[in-house]
């Protein structure tokens, strides 16, 4: 039988593959396991997909229960365990459909490394998500700088690690970056060492100075007596006041808003006083005719030339 000049019963008895023809293919019997083969694969895949999310979600629940886990380093197991329950997902349906997955991977393999040549950066992010994953040098709710970066840790995935400003900016940073650079998490220990510099007069009486910053600082509860008592001592002299260098403990969570209130404290508390905290001065001296010149340029000397010059301007009118 010829149609359109084509011999169909040479077409249908054309071989496919492994001795099956088309003839053999467009078959009832065929067209239904074929029909059974494509419903089972949906139905792998949306189990896959389920039970992938389900574990993820079990995995993470475990670090949320137990304070003392790593939430990032489960995260990451989560979606590892997600991931690797939908690749054993889609190997059941190359099953199904009677494609040999040990040939499939042996591609694979053999493409890997034209892929990995061309995906050099992505691996090395990779490869850094997993170094920091795993020996955590920090996590999700610390407040770290990273490579000229300063937020809260929201996210640390494979590829990069997400931040927050302290004006609550997203900040993306590849994690070759934040792996390769210094890392300096103020989280990391649950207490801080507040540090601040006051100047006072060199007429000011220093014993009085320092016992009016002691019980200011001491007086907030914040301030913590351990692991070392409050430091305060005079540190420097400045061409116009005396530094006292002041450090004390507090937790790390009430290191920002400590610091800022105690200079504050303080500040109110030496004028209360009536320690004198000095400000930059400068005194010039002028002699000879230098004084006259000086004494020209005053506002007050400008103000009587001026004013002097509209009274002879007023007797000239007058006159006329």
């Amino acid at each position: 039988m010829n149609l359109f000049g084509v011999d169909l019963n040479a077409l249908m008895s054309t071989e496919i593959v492994a001795g099956t023809s088309v003839s053999d293919i467009l078959t009832v019997e065929f067209l239904a396991m074929l029909l059974g083969n494509v419903v089972a694969a949906i139905l792998i895949l949306i189990a896959g997909y389920i039970i992938g999310g389900w574990i993820k979600r079990r995995i993470r629940r475990v670090a949320e229960r137990h304070e003392t886990l790593d939430t990032t380093l489960f995260n990451f197991l989560g979606n590892l365990a997600r991931y690797a329950v939908l690749v054993f997902a889609f190997l059941f349906v190359l099953n199904t459909f009677g494609i040999r997955t040990t040939s499939l991977v042996a591609v694979i393999g053999a493409a890997g490394l034209a892929v990995g040549l061309a995906l050099q950066g992505t691996l090395s992010n990779i490869a850094a998500g997993v170094m920091i994953i795993f020996f955590r040098p920090i996590k999700t709710g610390d407040f770290v700088e990273v490579n000229g970066q300063m937020g809260t840790v929201k996210e640390v995935s494979l590829n990069f690690t997400e931040l927050a400003t302290i004006g609550n900016v997203q900040v993306i940073i590849p994690n070759s970056e934040v792996w390769g650079n210094t890392i300096v998490n103020y989280s990391s220990y649950p207490k801080r060492r507040a540090e601040w510099t006051f100047g006072v007069g060199y007429g000011s009486n220093l014993a009085t100075a320092e016992k009016v910053i002691h019980d200011t600082i001491m007086a907030d509860e914040r301030s913590l007596t351990e692991p070392d008592e409050p430091f305060i001592k005079v540190n420097n002299l400045n061409d116009s006041s005396v530094d006292f260098l002041v450090r004390v403990w507090c937790t790390a969570d009430d290191y920002f808003a400590y610091q800022a209130d105690m200079k504050r404290a303080v500040k109110e508390a030496l004028d209360n006083a009536d320690v004198t905290i000095p400000f930059p001065t400068r005194t010039l001296v002028m002699e000879g005719d230098d004084r006259e010149t000086a004494a020209a340029g005053r506002p007050g000397a400008s103000s009587r030339r001026h004013d002097d010059g509209v009274r002879a301007d007023e007797e000239i009118t007058d006159e006329a």
